[in-house]
């Protein structure tokens, strides 16, 4: 197993962490607790050190399964997770800590996060004089939090200044070769002394699907998409940890495997796999660049996600994604009544492609998505 510091804490993190959002469940939805636990001491066996829940995921249980398996070597690893309150209310933060804390079986939290935090939560809520943010300085000094961290989907912008308030040792954000967006904060991050966790490194499952071009991304290529995407991400030295979300034995042996046996791509190599998103990414956008100008549809056509689902077939090489994309769009339901999305819908009435700043030819370009994906 690889491992790189976090931060300034003088922490070493595996590269691979244990993302705990995605453990096997039974039909009712419940996890499947002695199956969990046997991957996660698997994954502690096998190198993995940093293990991440949240207060909300599986209501609470993910935690308490989490707890339960490393309870044995507590003191051998980390634990990240999260407080998803961004009120102005320290009681009701504090309480969500402590109900953390609990399920967990835990006298402290090495990395807490708050969970999707954005710019105006923070300066609304969170930061407000006798609020959340003194009561996580108060549980710092109570050694109850070892590390105040957040996450966020917020607008790259917007967490940059996050970071730049000062108050936090690290961030969780997605990036993935399908999304890219956050790059330069986790360059911005690094550079700052935090340390980066990664959300999402296989996007979410989606980069599981089999695909020559993915595979093809990493010099000398990869035996599956998901292996080229953790390396890809892997291969970003900003990055601390790859938190993958992981559901089966088979999934966890896979990663750590790539984890432990890949070695660090070389500064040729890198520059390789940069040229080549670079590539894949213009093609995409001739497709759409998703400024989302072209919306809304008269006829409810959603034609960034159709454009999306466009770009994983004929760019990524991910046609069953692709189709499923599709699919959804095609069967989508607005409070329980049909509202379908596809590129079907559309009756080529010209709005979008007055408004498409790219002048796309957006209509033939949607009869394209509805000739490929909707067979």
């Amino acid at each position: 197993m690889q491992y790189r510091e976090y931060g300034k804490t003088g922490i070493k993190l595996s590269i691979l962490g244990f993302g705990c959002m995605r453990f096997p469940t039974d039909e009712q939805g419940r996890i499947k607790e002695d199956e969990a636990i046997e991957m996660l001491r698997y994954a502690y066996e096998h190198g993995v050190n940093i293990f991440d829940s949240a207060a909300v995921y599986n209501n609470g249980e993910s935690e308490r399964v989490l707890g339960k398996a490393v309870k044995d070597f507590r003191d051998k690893i980390y634990i990240s997770t999260k407080n998803h309150y961004k009120g102005k209310d320290a009681g009701e933060w504090r309480k969500i800590l402590e109900g953390s804390l609990e399920r967990l079986g835990v006298e402290y939290i090495d990395f807490y996060h708050m969970h999707d935090l954005r710019l105006n939560q923070f300066l609304e809520g969170v930061s407000v004089k006798g609020g959340p943010l003194e009561e996580a300085h108060k549980a710092k000094e109570e050694g109850l939090i070892k590390h105040l961290c957040f996450s966020s989907h917020d607008s790259p912008e917007n967490v940059k200044k996050l970071i730049d308030t000062g108050e936090f040792e690290g961030i969780l954000v997605q990036y993935n070769i399908l999304d890219r967006t956050y790059e330069e904060v986790i360059a911005y991050a690094r550079q700052k002394g935090l340390g980066v966790l990664v959300m999402g490194p296989v996007g979410g499952g989606r980069l599981a699907e089999p695909s020559e071009q993915v595979q093809k991304l990493i010099p000398g290529g990869a035996k599956s998409s998901a292996e080229a995407a953790l390396r890809f991400v892997f291969a970003n030295e900003n990055v601390t940890t790859a938190l993958s979300g992981m559901s089966s034995m088979e999934m966890v042996k896979e990663n750590i495997e790539v984890a432990s046996k890949v070695g660090p791509l070389t500064q040729e190599e890198k520059q390789r796999i940069a040229e080549m998103m670079d590539r894949l990414k213009k093609l995409a956008d001739l497709y759409c660049t998703g400024c989302g100008y072209c919306m809304p549809c008269p006829n409810g056509v959603d034609i960034p996600a159709n454009f999306r689902a466009m770009i994983y077939y004929k760019v990524y090489g991910l046609k069953e994604l692709a189709k499923r994309e599709y699919r959804r769009l095609k069967e989508r339901k607005v409070d329980g009544e049909p509202k379908p999305a596809s590129a079907d819908q559309c009756v080529e009435c010209g709005q979008c492609e007055e408004k498409c700043p790219q002048k796309i030819p957006i209509m033939q370009q949607l009869k394209e998505v509805r000739e490929t994906l909707g067979g």
